[in-house]
């Protein structure tokens, strides 16, 4: 009889040490977060920044960094999320879309939060996409009202009547905003031409072709553009074409307006999931994806100035890059 009593005593402190074990899981000593970032370009770094800060802010030297830039080569960025995974980081930030994409498919354990991501049932293949992800997988968009977008061009340059919508083909989320760009500009009665390159290396040719052919350009929050903006500025602006962005750095290299977000603001809101996630505080698989609160209207003085385009008031004038 005692030593059925022992044995019960020692399953008894088992199970409670287990307990205890699963309680303590979400305040670790210290954290280790993966990012990767696609490629480095003027709004995924703020994103990326963003993120940081509010961890840092939340839990201080808890949390420690493993920052990987893929450089813009789908190669690599396997590499990098596979070194995550095998590391067994506490959470991975996926900057962009091809990133969420391939951690998405690395790993169903490691908490995943998505940034500077458009569309997450285009971009992961959810079939009636609620607005939650499940499993793994969260994070924040950085769709802006697309058709507003298609509006700046009425408002800004009505006479323009022919759009090229440039994108890179192997990014979806691209494909998707101008979709639905397409479909609002034409129902405004506008004509559209759409030019898609692979990568940078027809980038120029694409960019060429569309400014011989149309009135005006527009390019989505495409990662590939937004890294090689000047590409198409060198030949969209001796042209006299404007070229309307999804973003502000985008536009600041090179376009004449946007309707934008703050993408630091978006890595914030992304590392204040994060925090909550590490603390225990949130389960990722109940967390809905976030999105931007505001969208500012900007423009790019100079580029304005230059092509004798008059700006109504409500925009606000950005800095800018381009000369």
């Amino acid at each position: 009889m005692k030593k059925l009593f022992s044995l019960l005593l020692a399953g008894t402190m088992m199970l409670g040490m287990a307990a205890c074990s699963e309680d303590t899981t979400s305040t670790k000593d210290t954290y280790t977060v993966g990012i990767c970032q696609i490629q480095p370009h003027v709004a995924l770094d703020a994103a990326t920044q963003g993120f940081q800060d509010a961890l840092k802010a939340e839990l201080g030297d808890k949390v420690t960094f493993k920052v990987q830039d893929a450089g813009g080569d789908q190669s690599a960025c396997t590499t990098i999320i596979n070194s995550f995974v095998s590391d067994e980081v506490d959470l991975i930030l996926a900057n962009a879309t091809p990133v969420l994409q391939t951690a998405y498919n690395a790993t169903q354990t490691i908490p995943i939060l998505g940034t500077s991501v458009t569309e997450y049932g285009v971009a992961l293949d959810i079939d009636n996409f609620n607005g939650t992800v499940g499993g793994n997988v969260s994070g924040t968009s950085d769709l802006a009202p697309l058709d507003q977008q298609a509006a700046l061009f009425t408002e800004l340059i009505p006479d323009k009547n022919t759009i090229g919508l440039i994108y890179c083909s192997a990014e979806a989320n691209s494909k998707y905003q101008v979709d639905k760009v397409k479909g609002y500009l034409e129902a405004a009665g506008k004509t559209c031409k759409v030019y898609t390159f692979t990568d940078s290396n027809d980038m120029s040719g694409v960019c060429t072709n569309a400014v011989s052919e149309c009135d005006a350009i527009y390019v989505p929050t495409d990662n590939t553009v937004a890294t090689y903006m000047s590409i198409l500025d060198q030949v969209a602006r001796p042209a006299k074409v404007p070229v309307i962005t999804g973003e502000e750095g985008m536009c600041s290299g090179g376009g004449i307006a946007t309707l934008s977000i703050s993408y630091y603001d978006l890595g914030y809101a992304t590392g204040l999931m994060a925090a909550k996630i590490l603390k225990g505080e949130a389960k990722i698989s109940e967390m809905p994806i976030e999105y931007a609160p505001e969208f500012t209207k900007k423009y790019n003085k100079a580029i304005c100035d230059e092509l004798g385009i008059t700006i109504p008031e409500g925009y606000t004038a950005i800095e800018t890059s381009a000369e």
